[in-house]
């Protein structure tokens, strides 16, 4: 296939709000370029007070989130563990099997890659009641 595309993450992210910011992925229509079992990306612009608060865990995949601008707090709750992404260039990293929150401290642009990209792997954790 021998394409060029361009495009601006920031506003493409809303034409599909489902996505929320996912453009490249195995959830990406069959034939486009950006469908991918391998990894997955996410372009995501989070407003101060956004964010999961429900845990989620990957199954199989591992996740690294890189600060663009802004402030995030990512929660490992069963680990006791809060990283702050503060500067620009700052990370988090965690295997997959691991539940995890965020929330924009604030106004907040972070890139987001998972690998491998599988159908169903994301998992909410059941609240106690």
């Amino acid at each position: 296939m021998n394409s060029i595309i361009s495009g601006n993450l920031s506003e493409d992210e809303y034409k599909g709000p489902e996505k929320r910011g996912w453009f490249i992925g195995h959830f990406i229509e069959k034939g486009s370029v950006f469908n991918s079992n391998d990894f997955e990306v996410k372009w995501g612009n989070h407003r101060k007070g956004c964010g999961r608060s429900v845990p989620a865990l990957n199954t199989s995949a591992k996740t690294i989130s890189i600060l663009i601008k802004g402030k995030l707090a990512i929660r490992f709750p069963e680990k006791n563990k809060e990283i702050i992404l503060s500067k620009i260039g700052d990370f988090s990293f965690h295997n997959a099997g691991i539940y995890h929150t965020s929330e924009a401290l604030d106004d907040t642009v972070v890139i987001t890659i998972r690998w491998p990209s599988v159908p169903g792997d994301q998992k909410i954790k059941e609240t106690q009641k």
